[in-house]
Formats: C-alpha cells, structure tokens, sequence
C-alpha cells in the first residue's frame, strides 16, 4: 500500500527512540555493572574507612585489673565493711564513677532500697562496674560484670574499691574532696611583695 522507506528519508527523519522506562535498565551500549561497581566500591571504601576509624577507636588497649576478685586480705577493714554494709562501700564507688553527679549517700540508700525489696542489689551494681571498666578500659574478668557481682557480690565491689584508691582517689572524701585536693596540689607561684624595699 506504501511505498517503502528509502535511505535518504530514514537519513532525513530518523525513527524516535522511545522514552527509557525507569523501572528497567535500559540498554546503551555501555555495561552499567561496570558503572555501579564502581560507585559501590567507592562508597565501600568511604565506609570501610569509617568503620575503620569507629573500630580503632572502640579497640583501645584495655589494660588488667590492679588487684585479683579474691585479693580482700590486702585490706581487712575493707572487707569487714563490705561484707557487713555494702552499701557504703558502693555509694563511695559510684560517686567517683558519676564523678559528684550523684551523691554517696543517694547511691547508697537506693542499693539498700533495692537490695531490701528484690534482695538483688547486684543487679544495679554491675552496671556501675561496667561503666567503671568503659571509663579505665579495663579487662572484663574473671567473666561478665553481671554474673561476677551475682556470684560474689562483696569481692566484686572490694576489687572496684581498690582500683579507684590504686588510681589515686581518696575514697572517704568522695568526688568532690578529690578535686579540691588535687587542686590545692597545683604548685602556686611565688607570690611577691609589692612594697618596695631597699
């Protein structure tokens, strides 16, 4: 019915190509694996790099213990305290651990609190040695936090006791005792007279 095409009209009005479907590759002649693996493996090594920094900073060193679980002998006071009145000896602890957030007396009434309703004040006190270990990356010995405060309850607050006090902290005068002390320790300079002398 129509005479067919010739080469000078195709030549003349190409044939439209049709619109590319977004939801379907569309094929150009160029592979688009190539392209994507390219861009995949940029962004791969942009976040490797990422990772790579967020794993060196959570891989610190962490450094053991300054006494064993069961070294309590080296301070009988300390023991005899603990194994009457935990309470005091946690409060001391973890108001050098919140550094002065919170009070000795406020830690210890609420351990006393929890221990007369759940008898299972361990349970509060091993987030405080986890916290303790997170800020001294310290060793997660003999086992985990929790079942070490579960299974020896005293020993556990007497090893946390003596590694604040090995690290430098009077523990009877609390957080904030510390601060002062170590403040008033700053060598001052000379002070000099301002009246004139001959």
């Amino acid at each position: 019915m129509y005479p067919p095409k010739s080469n000078a009209y195709e030549s003349q009005y190409p044939t439209p190509t049709p619109p590319p479907s977004y939801g379907q590759p569309t094929t150009t002649g160029f592979p688009v694996s190539s392209a994507t693996n390219n861009t995949s493996s940029y962004y791969s090594s942009d976040n490797s790099q990422q990772y790579g920094s967020a794993l060196q900073i959570e891989s610190k060193p962490r450094v053991p213990w300054s006494t064993g679980l069961c070294d309590c002998a080296s301070d009988w006071k300390l023991c005899c305290i603990t194994c009457w009145c935990p309470c005091i000896t946690f409060g001391r602890i973890a108001e050098i651990v919140d550094k002065g957030s919170s009070s000795c007396g406020v830690n210890g009434a609420l351990y006393t609190l929890i221990a007369c309703v759940t008898a299972c004040a361990c349970c509060y006190s091993c987030f405080y040695r986890s916290k303790m270990r997170q800020q001294y990356l310290l060793h997660e010995r003999p086992c985990c936090d929790c079942l070490v405060h579960c299974c020896c309850e005293p020993c556990a607050l007497c090893q946390e006791y003596r590694e604040l006090e090995s690290r430098g902290f009077d523990m009877i005068i609390g957080w904030h005792g510390n601060v002062e002390q170590r403040n008033r320790g700053v060598i001052m300079a000379p002070s000099v007279d301002s009246g004139m002398s001959r």
